[in-house]
């Protein structure tokens, strides 16, 4: 049994005049327990939308979308969401807002602090645990967004282009940092993304989502070796895949 599973999900909105506009038809995934997938595709394929039907944000129109063997009907406490913008408490520290889920949970002060210790050494901010967020920059803030993530212990992590605001060589930084927790937390991953690189480089399989209304053209499997590295980005067979799903995304635009 996959540990996420879309079949012949279809997901549709009305705009200001009321007229139907269909954002995914006949999106079928299988996902399984501690992969990482990266979704691609063309701007407004509905990309996004399949992370929203899947934490449980938004109903879907038709089909079957079950995670751990159940049907999504809202939120899961085993699912957790990093966005584009950090969406980080102003008022709060870094620690307090790692420990704002356990807080929510009613897990004891102690435990709580054991939580976020651990997962601020995890995310690199050691030092940094009494800072408020408008004193990080923006990776330092997008990691303590993916630390707050983690801190409810999910099993699945959906990630909406959480490096899109940040400059080239912070995104990669936290490319290679989200791995390392990734391997570490031993989660699964949904990872939208417009980089083709981004995707190659993070993936177990590349997922390729057509022009609106959405469905899934190829998932491609990556056959690179783990842990990677930077230096993985300019191997053939990593340029081989670029070009590929490239080709692909361009014959859709």
């Amino acid at each position: 049994m996959a540990f996420l599973e879309a079949s012949k999900v279809s997901k549709s909105y009305r705009d200001k005049e009321n007229r139907e506009i269909v954002a995914l038809s006949d999106f079928t995934l299988s996902v399984q327990e501690r992969e990482f997938i990266t979704i691609i595709g063309p701007s407004g394929c509905g990309k996004s939308s399949f992370l929203f039907l899947a934490a449980g944000l938004e109903p879907l129109t038709s089909g079957v979308l079950e995670f751990h063997g159940e049907p999504v009907t809202g939120p899961d406490p085993l699912s957790a969401m990093v966005f584009q913008e950090y969406l980080l408490f102003p008022w709060k520290t870094v620690q307090q807002n790692i420990e704002f889920g356990p807080e929510l949970r009613h897990v004891p002060p102690d435990q709580r602090r054991e939580v976020s210790g651990n997962l601020i050494k995890m995310v690199g901010l050691e030092g940094f645990e009494k800072r408020y967020p408008h004193e990080l920059s923006g990776g330092m803030q997008q990691r303590v967004s993916i630390a707050r993530a983690l801190a409810n212990n999910p099993k699945l992590i959906l990630m909406d282009e959480p490096f899109g605001a940040l400059d080239a060589l912070t995104r990669e930084t936290l490319q290679v940092e989200l791995l390392k927790i990734w391997q570490q937390a031993k989660c699964t991953v949904l990872f939208v993304t417009h980089s083709i690189s981004e995707a190659v480089y993070l993936a177990d399989r590349v997922v390729v989502v057509s022009k609106r209304p959405g469905t899934i053209k190829e998932v491609v499997d990556i056959d690179l070796p783990r842990p990677r590295d930077r230096e993985m980005f300019t191997s053939p067979r990593f340029i081989e895949y670029e070009r590929y799903l490239k080709a692909m995304i361009l014959d859709d635009i």
